[in-house]
């Protein structure tokens, strides 16, 4: 560690229950958020057979927003609001679960028929704590909405908040910004300013930071108010994150709260079957301490 790098995460391997394999950053066990982002999945690459493909069953969430950004491949989203959407790279699907929604994530027929990749990021942002039973609502931003900008070596995509210059048309609720960066060997990219909690990870190559050198899988975090420029040791692609802290949040499975007693009451609720379903989807995923 360093005055400028206070912490350093690394990816644990996990898998999500079909052999599909993820890098889980956030949450971890001495840091649980970093601004307002309190859960980071790493997704794939992963490569399906013909015939197989991703099922991520229906499954409830409260307190928070899920972020999907894809790299490769495409997924189907559908969710208790209704919602049916198709992702594809660069777009952005943002679903805020607020009191409680439901969703499911699979692999579409087309995609399943000739074989499935998939490479990306899962994240969710904890909700303000008097937003946290907001009503549900999901939103699609095609990658054309994106604002992108190429200077210096680097390509920069602001899929959520405000960095470089140029903002997003990604509606959240707090401060916060999400980027992704994609640099050419030997470039340089400073971190965003003006966030209370920063960090960056790095989805592929390496970036050196004084005598620091950060690999695949890794998520330096750092100090509040420092100047930080990385320097690409190779082409490296890297997603940066932060914005101002939130407070202490309670994480239970898919529930996020400010309050523990209301990831009691979701529990409650998943298991009598009260939340919302899926319209179309039958499936039940129990509480994991009843598997």
């Amino acid at each position: 560690m360093s005055d400028v790098v206070i912490d350093i995460l690394q990816g644990r391997v996990r898998d999500l229950g079909g052999g599909e394999m993820v890098r889980r950053v956030l949450p971890i066990g001495h840091r649980l958020m970093v601004g307002p982002w309190v859960f980071f999945d790493h997704m794939g690459p992963w490569n399906m057979t013909p015939g197989r493909g991703v099922d991520v069953r229906p499954h409830p969430h409260i307190g928070l927003s899920t972020v999907t950004y894809l790299f490769e491949g495409r997924i189907d989203h559908r969710d208790s609001l209704g919602s049916v959407q198709t992702i594809v790279p660069g777009d952005v699907n943002w679903m805020t679960a607020g009191r409680g929604i439901v969703h499911s994530e699979r692999s579409p027929p087309d995609e399943r028929a000739k074989g499935v990749r998939v490479h990306g990021i899962q994240s969710w942002i904890a909700l303000p704590a008097d937003e946290e039973e907001c009503a549900p609502a999901f939103t699609h931003y095609a990658a054309d909405r994106l604002p992108r900008a190429a200077r210096d070596g680097a390509r920069i995509c602001v899929i959520a908040g405000e960095a470089y210059g140029l903002r997003s048309p990604v509606v959240t609720h707090s401060p916060t910004f999400y980027v992704e960066a994609k640099l050419a060997a030997g470039a340089r990219l400073k971190m965003p300013a003006g966030y209370g909690e920063r960090a960056l990870y790095v989805v592929d190559g390496s970036v050196a930071l004084g005598a620091q050198r950060f690999a695949e899988g890794t998520m330096p975090v750092f100090a509040a108010g420092a100047e930080i420029e990385v320097l690409a040791e190779s082409e490296a692609h890297l997603m940066l994150l932060g914005g101002e802290p939130l407070g202490a949040r309670t994480v239970w499975w898919n529930f996020v709260s400010s309050r523990p007693e209301r990831i009691e009451q979701a529990k409650a609720d998943w298991k009598a079957q009260r939340f919302k379903k899926v319209p179309g989807e039958s499936e039940f995923i129990p509480l994991p301490e009843t598997r």
